[in-house]
């Protein structure tokens, strides 16, 4: 989903304003940098303000990306960070005066946001990605035991299922996810 390659030939092609091009691209990102925007803004109208700005400089301005110089990836999270700090600045501008010492510190916390918490990001996203692709049983059963904090007798009961069903879906589910995640983690290595 994050290949490199692919993204410095989707770059390329916006620089010669191929529209379809800079579709694939949000498509991609869409997502994980709303989610970076909003940690920021902490505030969805403006996350969401903030990513179409991001995508909109990228069409205008795309030739401003330098490959030599970093991923397309850590480009895109600098802008957005940019472009979110500027918001709060402009929103602090019309906020009454009691809280301005407040929205400054706020700004300068958020401006210590690195490529890791980008990376982070990513990482939720294909973890998200990889849970879509198992079975509905095992997202059922690890829904349960995982984000809904239930033990496997009871999830058993609430599924009407025997106890080894479940136990057999969360092993199953586990070890896919492990074979899906395993050559993320190797990928992203590769490419630092």
């Amino acid at each position: 989903m994050f290949d490199t390659a692919d993204d410095g030939q989707l770059i390329e092609r916006i620089m010669q304003k191929d529209p379809d091009a800079l579709e694939r691209l949000y498509d991609r990102y869409e997502q994980v940098i709303y989610s970076f925007a909003y940690r920021i803004v902490k505030d969805s109208m403006a996350a969401e303000e903030v990513m179409q700005e991001l995508f909109l400089r990228i069409w205008k301005n795309a030739e401003h990306f330098d490959a030599a110089k970093g991923k397309l990836t850590t480009w895109m999270f600098t802008v957005t960070r940019n472009i979110a700090i500027d918001h709060l600045r402009k929103r602090s501008t019309r906020v009454p005066q009691q809280a301005g010492s407040e929205s400054l510190e706020l700004i300068q916390d958020q401006a210590t946001m690195t490529e890791e918490t980008a990376r982070l990001l990513m990482a939720g996203e294909q973890v998200r990605a990889a849970l879509r692709e198992l079975s509905r049983d095992q997202q059922q059963v690890l829904d349960m035991i995982y984000y809904q904090g239930l033990t496997q007798q009871e999830a058993a009961d609430l599924a009407s299922i025997p106890p080894g069903t479940v136990k057999s879906r969360v092993r199953l589910a586990m070890k896919q996810l492990q074979k899906r995640l395993s050559h993320w983690g190797r990928r992203e290595h590769v490419h630092d």
